[in-house]
């Protein structure tokens, strides 16, 4: 089976199973103390995948990763999962259950890298003009610095992407010179 086609299908299971309890967004904030679980320790995926942990400490692992408070919806999943013995696909449940609430809820997901920090003014300006753009969406903001753009910026919005660096400058100069 694919790997992507697993975990969808429990997100959406989880997803339609907070929707009935009205917990689509506390769970929504559990996934993403999860997701960031994952990326903060690389290692969670290689014990969760280890079939000498015993399963109480994997729900610990699981319960600890979500945060502090954690719904009953999600420790009901954490069993479920453990039961089925999926507890190794939890990453890619996370995403994918955040991805479906971004969905039903017209949240974007938009990531500012810049090549050097700009002033809050600039980012202010920024983050008006990506809003006028994508009226009637819920904005969730990522900045970063990457030196490696020389200057200027380049935003990502969902899979939309502008591009206003040096270092982009110079490979369309490139490719120019190239193809001439």
């Amino acid at each position: 089976m694919d790997n992507g086609l697993i975990p969808r299908r429990y997100a959406k299971a989880l997803y339609k199973f907070a929707d009935e309890h009205g917990s689509t967004q506390k769970v929504y904030e559990e996934m993403g103390h999860v997701v960031a679980a994952f990326a903060a320790n690389p290692e969670l995926q290689k014990t969760l995948a280890n079939p000498f942990v015993s399963r109480d400490d994997k729900a610990k692992l699981l319960k600890a990763a979500a945060g502090e408070a954690v719904e009953n919806d999600y420790l009901g999943f954490i069993r479920m999962l453990l039961d089925m013995k999926r507890e190794d696909y939890m990453q890619l449940i996370a995403l994918s259950y955040q991805d479906l609430y971004r969905d039903a809820n017209r949240i974007s997901r938009v990531r500012i890298a810049t090549a050097a920090a700009l002033p809050e003014t600039e980012m202010r300006k920024l983050r008006k003009m990506i809003e006028t753009s994508f009226p009637g969406r819920t904005l969730e903001y990522t900045e970063t610095v990457d030196p490696s753009l020389i200057g200027g910026f380049v935003i990502d919005v969902d899979d939309a992407r502008m591009d206003a660096s040096i270092s982009n400058e110079i490979e369309q100069l490139r490719l120019n010179l190239i193809s001439k």
